[in-house]
């Protein structure tokens, strides 16, 4: 992404998650500030001065400070944009065109823009001036139906499914749009909803709806706990593992390691009310052991097993160490690494972090060398 320049107004996770991805593949990203700052520096744990969350989503970038109500610097904004490549916002529809910094204003001044806007619901329908955030996406995209606790009722998603989908779309979007401007030469407005997105990425788990009209019985569905061997252990040390793997090789390798061949019809039969049987039975298996003495155990045996780890034995483990997927910066601060890996051209990640406005006058000055 060397020589490409993106303009980014967006805030918080799903915008700045995908111009971090760009700027970690050598794009220039500009991060534009309202001069309180991106709200996320202030916001949740901070290490060495900083927020955890905003060192995870905008290193390697410049910081300008703009208030896009004062004229002069939606001036100096459009300026910027003629000669950027990518424009990315996430305001509510409508807001960035009141501001005079939208797709019109902006492909006015250069035609070849990429210009794209995330939020909720998309530009359109009559959700579209409805404000929410992850939570509320997820709640309406059918996912916190889903996710049921223990005792049966919807639990807050432990993931922000809606963030990471608008921005992986919208990263996928804006790279297509350019690759087709280099043919045509032309750029492209992107509307990305992010329940759009999530929708989308539900391809696995709506059969119940589009096969039998019918919401998904979420214990008995395949991917909910509905299989034997795709579903989570309590071990005898009140640890837990995962199996994940339903296929027939893993399930008789599993059952005739433990010594259960009798388990292998109803443990391949289809997913439902007949897996009972056996899930009483593994549980009643795993319970014979320590989390740690399970991991042994599975070594060398060809199984989709795990250990349900929590989130800092994550980050600790070799494999995570090996991919270059927890990096330290000179002060020792921790990093997530960016997990797109190119043989001949691998992201250089810049671990630094911009000060608020850090490169306003630098940016504006290279913009207009004569004032």
């Amino acid at each position: 992404m060397e020589g490409f320049r993106i303009l980014d107004l967006s805030q918080f996770l799903p915008g700045p998650m995908l111009t971090q991805m760009l700027a970690d593949h050598g794009a220039e990203v500009i991060k534009i500030e309202p001069p309180s700052g991106e709200p996320v520096r202030n916001v949740g744990y901070r290490q060495n001065g900083q927020s955890v969350w905003f060192r995870n989503t905008h290193r390697g970038k410049k910081s300008v400070v703009l208030n896009l109500k004062d004229p002069a610097d939606v001036a100096a904004f459009l300026d910027l944009a003629k000669t950027a490549d990518v424009v990315v916002e996430a305001f509510r529809p409508g807001v960035v065109d009141r501001l005079g910094v939208g797709y019109q204003a902006v492909s006015a001044v250069n035609p070849g823009i990429v210009y794209a806007s995330i939020s909720a619901f998309g530009q359109t329908g009559p959700l579209a001036q409805q404000p929410a955030h992850d939570l509320a996406i997820e709640a309406l995209s059918g996912v916190v139906s889903l996710n049921l606790g223990t005792d049966g009722t919807p639990t807050n998603p432990h993931m922000p499914v809606a963030d990471m989908a608008g921005s992986l779309t919208a990263l996928a979007a804006i790279l297509m749009a350019l690759l087709r401007r280099e043919k045509t030469g032309r750029g492209d407005y992107i509307d990305i909803s992010m329940q759009d997105a999530t929708m989308a990425w539900l391809p696995n788990v709506t059969g119940p709806v589009f096969a039998e009209n019918r919401p998904p019985v979420v214990k008995q569905e395949r991917s909910f706990g509905g299989y034997a061997f795709f579903s989570i252990y309590e071990t005898a040390d009140a640890r837990h593992v995962a199996l994940g793997g339903v296929e027939h090789k893993f399930v008789e390798n599993f059952l005739n390691g433990v010594g259960r061949p009798d388990l292998i019809p109803a443990a391949c039969g289809p997913n439902g009310p007949g897996q009972s049987p056996v899930k009483a039975a593994m549980a009643q298996i795993f319970a014979t052991k320590t989390r740690a003495e399970w991991e042994d155990w599975a070594k060398g045996r060809d199984l989709c097993f795990a250990p349900v780890l929590d989130l800092k034995e994550a980050f600790e483990q070799p494999q995570i160490a090996a991919r270059d997927m927890l990096m330290r910066d000179q002060g020792g601060s921790p990093h997530i690494g960016n997990p797109v890996k190119y043989t001949l051209e691998p992201g250089i990640m810049d671990l630094r972090l911009p000060a608020l406005g850090e490169h306003t006058a630098q940016i504006l000055k290279r913009q207009n060398p004569t004032t």
